[in-house]
């Protein structure tokens, strides 16, 4: 028999706008695991916009499973705009017994503890309390871990029976303060699914007769996530503390209300922002026909807050001329809670490289978000901040941005190429201004994937590799002398507690071991995500990864084999590192919006070994007024 964990209602929010109001700076640590590193500049840390960008209204995110014979790892969320001095208590309600708090002292370290008390036999429910100066404040929502349930670091998410997943988006569909889930299914036609986060069905989209064509290049004009496009999205784009949905629509859709989208052109298309909580359109615009002559356009999305205070839909589209080269369209939507209007268009005419992934972020420290894509960046207001076309940068499948050496201003990109004619496999450059730092070369080659993270603390910043080596990207240096030796280049996310990456790679759960640099020692397995039923989509990718609920570290979301459950894996390790939750880091929340050839998420400041204490996110809580 399986046991669900599932969450109770709780308090909203307890704990997050009225106790952020207390205090000033955010700590970081358990200090004594981060020591110092040289000054550096993230775009946090450079020149901010005028208003500070709403945010989501997190509740604390607790969440509880089973570690050991008789341990249990409860979990939360340290929010963006917590007071420096906060501390917290953590309480259990066994059955439908009274709350007691388990823990002797006010917790000010890591934003987790383990529970070696509890009786597993009976259901245990668990909540935290906030502690500044002394005061208790409001509890919040509750975790409740099943009786007799099974020790592993998995939350199950009931689903209806449906057909093949391949994405999960997150948001806040109900405004409770938590993370809700939207799902597609790959049937013909195709159609997305909202749940709460207790797995309670909220609607369906039909995606209706124009997305039963799902070529990869060239298929239907409501046809959603096939190659590297998705066309759908989960934001607050209205800033009303409740996410909306954005997909990207045409004749024949029929909306999580019943009512179906009608147009008399089957090849136009519109931009479409849905309720969140009911799938009801909210409000539609049309898509520039451009170049409709070429047939529809496949849509990759992303949140933008091009002018550093609000949230904007940014929508890459392409379509293909001919048999030969494709059609490229930026536009950014504005939604202001009743209309959604396109803010800017830009065509690429020119030597302008794209790729299979689009970041969003202030890469230059100007206050305003930037869109990225591989090979050129565009401006908040549209237009082109900078192409590398002319540098000898052509397409490639993966790239990264982040503030990958701590002792260099700003902030660093990795990218690499697919059959670049110069023999270029990847390069390491200036993110502000796209001016190369580090090249390397061999025979044309399609690299196909990339990977950037601070797995080796014996170096300063972050190492980067794919399948020419691992090196320390601020040396240029391999980090490890033989080529062979290095990590599968798939994705990373922090796990196990420490401060350096973790990998997920095709479902297992690694981490690359330094001290042991030996085929059979360097990458050893945490876990396997198969072992508790776990499934992985096209590319080995999951449905989801990222910081979703408990404190720092990072969640990956799987379907079973059956698709009627999500399999959200979650760490069952304790820690004493205290950061504030990566969902309120304004770049790393963006980048949760994203999909395309899914690419890990980073924030914008350096974490890994040596960090220094990350500045306070310059940041409010939508819907907090």
């Amino acid at each position: 028999m399986e046991h669900r964990h599932r969450r109770r209602s709780g308090l909203r929010r307890a704990g997050s706008t009225a106790v952020a109001a207390a205090g000033a700076m955010i700590l970081v640590v358990g200090l004594s695991q981060l020591g110092t590193a040289s000054p550096g500049t993230g775009t946090a840390q450079g020149t901010t916009a005028a208003a500070a960008r709403p945010m989501e209204n997190l509740g604390r995110g607790v969440v509880a499973v089973r570690s050991g014979e008789s341990d249990v790892l409860v979990s939360w969320r340290l929010l963006g705009l917590d007071p420096e001095n906060i501390g917290f208590n953590v309480y259990r309600a066994t059955g439908d017994g009274d709350w007691s708090q388990i823990n002797d002292d006010v917790l000010t370290d890591g934003t987790n503890f383990v529970d070696s008390g509890a009786d597993l036999s009976q259901s245990n429910s668990y909540r935290v309390t906030p502690v500044v100066d002394g005061e208790e404040g409001e509890p919040s929502g509750a975790f409740t871990l099943d009786a007799d349930a099974a020790d592993e670091p998995v939350v199950r998410v009931p689903l209806r029976d449906g057909g093949r997943i391949q994405f999960v988006w997150v948001g806040d569909l109900t405004g409770d303060g938590e993370y809700d889930y939207v799902i597609d299914r790959q049937t013909s036609p195709q159609s997305i699914e909202a749940y709460s986060s207790e797995g309670d069905f909220l609607w369906e989209v039909d995606m209706g007769p124009n997305s039963t064509d799902q070529n990869n290049i060239e298929g239907g004009s409501a046809t959603i996530d096939v190659g590297h496009n998705d066309g759908v999205t989960v934001y607050d784009f209205d800033s009303d503390g409740r996410s909306e949905v954005a997909v990207r629509i045409a004749d024949g859709v029929t909306f999580g209300d019943g009512e179906t989208f009608s147009h008399d052109n089957d090849t136009e298309q519109f931009i479409a922002i849905l309720d969140g909580q009911t799938g009801a359109l909210r409000s539609s615009a049309p898509v520039p026909t451009d170049y409709i002559s070429d047939g529809p356009m496949y849509a990759r999305f992303a949140a933008c807050y091009l002018d550093g205070e609000t949230p904007s839909l940014v929508s890459y589209m392409k379509n293909r001329v001919g048999n030969g080269g494709f059609n490229l369209m930026v536009t950014a939507w504005s939604f202001d809670g009743s209309n959604v209007d396109m803010q800017w268009k830009w065509l690429r005419n020119g030597n302008h490289p794209d790729g299979h992934n689009s970041r969003c972020l202030d890469v230059d420290s100007d206050g305003d978000d930037e869109f990225a894509e591989i090979g050129f960046v565009l401006d908040g207001d549209g237009s082109l901040l900078y192409s590398m076309g002319g540098q000898g940068i052509v397409h490639g499948d993966r790239f990264h941005i982040a503030d990958m050496d701590p002792s260099r201003p700003g902030l660093e990109g990795y990218g690499v190429q697919q059959d670049n004619p110069g023999g270029l496999h990847e390069y390491y450059y200036d993110a502000a201004t796209g001016e190369l730092i580090w090249e390397h070369y061999g025979s044309v080659a399609d690299v196909g994937r990339g990977m950037a993270g601070d797995i080796d603390p014996n170096h300063p910043g972050m190492e980067v590799w794919s399948f020419d080596g691992l090196y320390n990207a601020p040396s240029n240096q391999l980090a490890e002398p033989d080529t062979n030796l290095r990590p599968w280049p798939q994705m990373g996310l922090w796990w196990d507690g420490d401060i350096t990456i973790e990998l997920f790679n095709n479902g297992k759960f690694e981490k690359w071991d330094p001290d042991n640099p030996t085929p059979t020692n360097s990458v050893p397995r945490l876990l396997r995500a198969q072992d508790y039923g776990g499934t992985v989509g096209p590319r080995s990718q999951p449905g989801f990864l990222g910081d979703i609920h408990g404190d720092w570290r990072e969640e990956v979301v799987l379907p079973n084999g059956s698709s009627d459950e999500l399999l959200v894996f979650t760490t069952d390790r304790p820690s004493d590192i205290r950061l504030y939750t990566l969902a309120h880091n304004p770049v790393y929340r963006n980048d949760m919006t994203v999909k395309g050839y899914m690419q890990s998420h980073h924030v914008d400041y350096f974490l890994g070994a040596g960090m220094e204490q990350p500045p306070r996110p310059d940041i409010s809580y939508a819907g907090s007024d």
